[in-house]
């Protein structure tokens, strides 16, 4: 399993790349090959032309929210894969006990008074946290965060209200920049889709399908 944790690691590496501004040289760099791009354009054409207050902002179809899409996508596998592993290696105190009804009230309640166990409040709860450090990182980042809300105040505003649409299929640019960061993201989310739905066909767990997926490598 060793070259499937490198690759994976690698994979980490490089899709979490542009959380920093790229420099204007990349993004031409990254733009300059790229594809099919007209569709894109329109959609964001006619978006801009039907919600322009919400476009100001950068909210719809646009570069910037498909990018920090692909950054949750990322996020969500690093913590599905860290959850396995937590899951394997006992990391989660108690992982099968119910919650008591009296002590943590209806929130733990399945339906009626069955109660949800405890590894599933812990990840709940993880993912509780993380989606509000994601959410204060949204409302108000810091200056030299790349921001996923486009504040017509911004230095940078032009620059990321105006990004030049990918296309359907990134040129691979070696190295850490935004194009490779794009092609991960996407990959993560068509991973994501893909998991959900093996989940629901199959009826198992995500944990237990991703174990799967990796043969067993967690638990």
């Amino acid at each position: 399993m060793a070259p499937l944790r490198s690759l994976a690691a690698l994979s980490l590496i490089a899709g979490a790349s542009a959380f920093a501004p790229a420099s204007p040289s990349t993004l031409a760099v990254s733009r300059a090959t790229t594809t099919e791009v007209g569709l894109w354009k329109e959609s964001m054409a006619q978006w801009n032309d039907e919600f322009p207050q919400l476009a100001k902002w950068g909210w719809g179809p646009s570069v910037q929210a498909e990018k920090w899409n692909g950054r949750h996508a990322m996020f969500g596998w690093f913590f599905i894969c860290a959850t396995a592993y937590a899951k394997g290696h006992g990391l989660i105190p108690n992982p099968d006990m119910a919650l008591d009804l009296k002590e943590w009230g209806t929130l733990a309640t399945i339906s009626g008074k069955n109660t949800i166990t405890n590894e599933r409040a812990v990840i709940l709860f993880a993912n509780v946290h993380f989606f509000m450090m994601g959410l204060m990182a949204t409302i108000a980042p810091l200056d030299f965060w790349d921001p996923l809300l486009v504040d017509p105040n911004h230095p940078r505003y032009e620059e990321l209200k105006n990004q030049e649409p990918y296309g359907y299929m990134p040129a691979f640019t070696p190295g850490i920049n935004e194009a490779t960061e794009m092609i991960h993201g996407r990959l993560a989310m068509v991973g994501l889709i893909t998991l959900v739905g093996a989940s629901a066909i199959e009826g198992k767990p995500m944990l237990d399908i991703v174990n799967e997926w990796v043969g067993g490598a967690y638990y």
